[in-house]
């Protein structure tokens, strides 16, 4: 099963912002209310197609008491053709209103679930980073893919369905009714308990229907984490295929028994539902007979034509009822669904954002601050505690420490990934909490140290960050961080494909490709969480010599795992166990004989430990 809980209850739980489910019926209508002019026009095309489609058993009536048996004994062709050629017409008319009404249920059912879907991903982008942190990205996918994709066909059909039916239902009984009330209670005696069964049938698909899509949630999950390239790999690498296959399986199998359970559901209902309604004709023509023994009036013409009129109720009717059991099914979906759209993102861009003032960019302050990650106990330890430091405008500030010091987090915050839980994060003089955040992150350029490529060209992976550069600016930023010969060495150049997550190209390509991204940015602000790790020495050393070209005139916060790259660091900041405990140049650090100076001393002896056994070897 799954590594993680994807239960809707927990996910609402870690976001006490989301407000509860109601009026699901009413937010579902709001859905449709862009498309009003052609919802009207449908229910208008259904109306009249259900007005007309009540004659034709009236026409029959007349057919056979005037055309084929006439008082006179002798069938009136003349009579029957007018008839027969009346009722040919309407059912072409009532035809060509059908396929005009299809088209617009089936146009207005897929925009709205478009725009549902596109209103979804728009909403998940606008969440903080914590989501999707403890959020399955399959499970994710799921939502937009099953949940609103599964409501398309209760999108496009509900409005035929229900308005049609309903109202052949009701013009059919109009029709009965006006040829014998007396059939027409026998005919409709079983309806109030149909009624009843269609909804305890419905309430069970409902639950089964929840289970089914949390099982396809999890089963997208499995899928995202296992056939990507990094989950191929990883199981490749420890043996572990089998095992993937077997989880994947367990679920398959869960998947399949909901989904029998779920057609089966209501099979038994439908089953006597049918037999209920291809059983009144016979006993029609039992109660008719009774009726003639008794003298009453009734016509072989009313006989033939009320059970033409009955007949017309047997679909219907099962349309009814199955539309029925489709929205309480859908119900559960629609939950789903506005299950995500009512989390309330945790960081909000200010109702009156501050401006940023051009002339102090590039100053970053921290003053007394704390962090924990969300969800964390309260009992444990904050991930940072009390920092604070000031860096001034092209400055180099170097993170260096152990790992899981929190250096990484500490560069979240100043992009305002997270909120401070204590004291404040300034940036060019004012709380990043009143800035407009994407005004913010205009003005920072980050290299991850997992550096992430879309499944495309190189080009325009690094166009990403400027989708209107130039052909030039691009070569130009690839010319600085040493990538354009590499590309360029590629049968197709820029225009090669770079494969999932990049993984056409080496590490130091990846990053390379990462770095002239962010200088094609061309932010006052850098963010650098370890630019050269995956590099040669070779690569390392003309990249670092780019970047401190690219880091002159800029406010730099590099986070250094290679302690090496920051010697000659205006600043540097050692933390360890998320608190700042020393402060200075490298030379003032390693004078200072702290933490810094051991860090300095391990990282040397590993280095120089091949050339020491080499030694020895010889």
């Amino acid at each position: 099963m799954g590594r993680f809980s994807t239960d809707p209850d927990k996910i609402r739980a870690k976001n006490a912002d989301a407000p509860k489910i109601e009026n699901l019926l009413g937010r579902t209508f709001e859905l449709f209310a862009p498309y009003r002019t052609t919802l009207i026009t449908t229910v208008v095309l259904v109306l009249v197609a259900a007005g007309f489609s009540v004659i034709p058993p009236l026409l029959i009536q007349g057919a056979f008491n005037e055309g084929l048996f006439p008082e006179s004994g002798t069938p009136n062709l003349e009579i029957l053709s007018m008839f027969v050629v009346t009722m040919i017409a309407i059912w072409l008319f009532t035809a060509a209103l059908g396929v005009w009404q299809t088209f617009l249920t089936a146009s207005v059912g897929n925009k709205v679930m478009g725009s549902l879907r596109v209103r979804m991903f728009a909403h998940l982008q606008s969440m903080e980073l914590a989501f999707f942190t403890r959020t399955k990205t399959g499970a994710i996918q799921s939502r937009l893919q099953n949940d609103v994709g599964g409501v398309a066909g209760v999108l496009s059909n509900t409005i035929s369905s229900l308005l049609g039916s309903s109202v052949t239902v009701l013009a059919s009984m109009v029709a009965m009714f006006l040829l014998s009330w007396r059939l027409t209670l026998v005919a409709l005696i079983m309806l109030p308990l149909m009624v009843i069964l269609q909804r305890k049938v419905g309430q069970v698909r409902a639950k089964i229907a929840g289970k089914t899509q949390e099982s396809l949630s999890q089963m997208s999950s499995i899928t995202q984490e296992s056939l990507g390239v990094s989950g191929i790999l990883l199981a490749k690498s420890f043996g572990r295929q089998s095992s993937e296959v077997s989880r994947y399986e367990t679920e398959n199998k869960n998947q399949i028994s909901l989904q029998v359970r779920q057609t089966m559901s209501g099979q038994a209902f439908f089953a006597m539902v049918h037999v209920f309604m291809s059983s009144i004709p016979a006993v029609i023509y039992l109660v008719a007979g009774v009726l003639i023994l008794q003298q009453d009036p009734i016509t072989i013409g009313t006989i033939v034509a009320f059970t033409t009129a009955q007949s017309r109720l047997l679909f219907p009717m099962m349309n009814l009822l199955q539309v029925s059991l489709d929205l309480q099914t859908s119900q559960a979906l629609f939950a789903r669904i506005f299950e995500y759209l009512d989390l309330r993102p945790t960081i909000k861009n200010p109702e009156k954002p501050v401006p940023l003032d051009l002339e102090k960019l590039g100053i970053i302050e921290f003053e007394g601050v704390s962090f924990s990650y969300p969800g964390t106990d309260a009992d444990s330890e904050p991930t940072l505690k009390s920092i604070s430091f000031k860096v001034e405008p092209g400055q180099y500030v170097a993170l260096v420490g152990p790992s899981g010091s929190g250096k990484t987090t500490l560069s979240y915050l100043i992009a305002r990934f997270f909120d401070t839980t204590k004291g404040t994060v300034r940036f060019a003089g004012v709380d990043v909490k009143q800035l407009n955040q994407e005004k913010l992150i205009d003005k920072i350029g980050i290299v991850n140290q997992e550096t992430y490529l879309f499944y495309d060209t190189i080009r325009e992976n690094l166009a990403y960050a400027k989708p209107d550069a130039t052909d030039q600016e691009v070569e130009a930023a690839a010319k600085a961080a040493n990538i354009h010969d590499v590309i360029m060495s590629f049968p197709d150049g820029y225009e090669t494909m770079v494969g999932e997550r990049g993984y056409r190209l080496s590490g130091g390509e990846k990053q390379r490709i990462a770095i002239a991204r962010v200088l094609l940015k061309d932010p006052p602000v850098l963010i650098l969480d370890e630019a050269t790790s995956a590099m040669d020495t070779n690569s390392e050393r003309i990249v670092q010599a780019t970047l401190d070209a690219a880091t002159a005139n800029r406010t730099t916060i590099a986070i250094a795992h290679r302690l090496s790259t920051v010697l000659n660091a205006d600043l540097i900041l050692v933390l360890d166990k998320g608190e700042i405990v020393e402060r200075g140049t490298h030379q003032e650090l390693l004078e200072l004989g702290g933490l810094y100076r051991k860090l300095i001393q391990s990282q040397n002896t590993f280095s120089e430990a091949p050339a020491e056994s080499q030694n020895s070897a010889s």
